[in-house]
């Protein structure tokens, strides 16, 4: 599979630098923003290589937007980290992505809005191992490689938390997640945490196994539409107006699927059967998943408790220096709308 059918997860090191440096610019612009500034100019939508993310093409094609009466323009990032600075600096009106990369402008006071999940995460990210190990248990004293304020770093937190251990049970080795492939299939850690296509190019080459996923961690790692705030709070009927184009797509996703998926394909430059294997790493979610992830439970499948777990595990490499407020960051309504409620 190629690379490019999926987003390089960066540190949200990444996104709070930017954030830092260009909330001022955004603060000093004030109503003057590059993107949508009235009811009948388009909104601008930025999108990067993520499987979920390549369905803004069949809404477009198939002509949901069309449909729905809603001026869409699709903004490509072929860099997922530029998508990030666009959103923040009011380049663009919305941005598909990750909820840990929302905390970061959150908590420096950007104002925005995570109106949609497009999917969640479902074995795309793992704990790739050496044959030899039954359980995250047998990791104890083993050398484990992720790369520091990742999505695959908290993954790795929370299989050795579900087992009764911590990262002081283990030799953890800070390694970007092109390093820490390759290191696994050279012996140079006992497991690395990778997402894909590196995860099944380690256990191929490096005759690994899979021991833990992100199967097993539901809602961990969700992936989003965020919305400038301005924009939900201007423009609602054009916001909802997009939700519903997109579950339209994904109804005639499940009636066409070949079709869809050729189609898809030739966006994200890989073949038809690449990019089908890369849709089994993750769960595309309906309208009623949605509608179940915006509410509040004491789990991964919650929106609400994910955010705040995951910028607690921020706040703790000193990646954020505040905990923003998550539920002032969910807007449940659309979807719920959607999903009929």
């Amino acid at each position: 599979m190629k690379p490019g059918l999926f987003r390089v997860r960066k540190t949200v090191v990444t996104a709070l630098v930017a954030a830092a440096l260009l909330a001022a610019v955004m603060t000093a612009c004030g109503k003057n923003e590059a993107a949508s500034g009235g009811t009948d100019e388009p909104i601008k939508i930025a999108l990067s290589p993520w499987p979920g993310w390549f369905f803004w093409y069949l809404v477009e094609e198939k002509g949901f937007f069309d449909k729905h009466d809603v001026d869409v323009k699709l903004e490509w990032f072929p860099v997922y980290s530029d998508s990030l600075q666009a959103l923040s600096t009011g380049k663009v009106d919305a941005n598909s992505q990750t909820l840990s990369d929302t905390l970061a402008p959150a908590s420096k006071g950007i104002k925005l809005r995570a109106v949609l999940v497009n999917d969640n995460s479902d074995g795309g990210d793992a704990i790739v191992s050496k044959q030899e190990f039954n359980s995250i248990k047998d990791l104890k004293g083993k050398t484990v490689a992720t790369e520091l304020g990742t999505v695959d770093h908290l993954l790795l937190l929370t299989a050795l938390e579900k087992n009764g251990m911590s990262e002081n049970d283990i030799n953890y080795t800070n390694m970007t997640v092109n390093d820490a492939g390759p290191a696994f299939i050279t012996g140079k850690t006992d497991a690395s945490v990778l997402w894909e296509p590196f995860q099944t190019t380690a256990v191929k080459e490096g005759k690994g196994k899979i021991l833990f996923s992100s199967k097993e961690t539901p809602g961990l790692i969700p992936d989003l539409l965020v919305f400038k705030e301005s924009v939900v709070k201007n423009r609602p009927e054009d916001v909802q107006k997009i939700v519903d184009a997109w579950f339209d797509a994904l109804n005639y996703f499940k009636e066409h699927e070949q079709e869809s998926i050729e189609l898809l394909a030739k966006h994200a430059e890989t073949s038809p059967e690449d990019f089908k294997l890369g849709l089994e790493s993750i769960k595309l979610f309906t309208a009623q998943d949605n509608v179940a992830a915006f509410e509040k439970k004491d789990d991964y499948t919650s929106l609400s408790y994910t955010g705040n777990k995951t910028a607690e595990f921020l706040k703790k490499l000193d990646m954020i220096s505040d905990i923003p407020d998550i539920d002032a960051l969910l807007e449940p309504k659309f979807v719920q709308k959607a999903a009929g409620g």
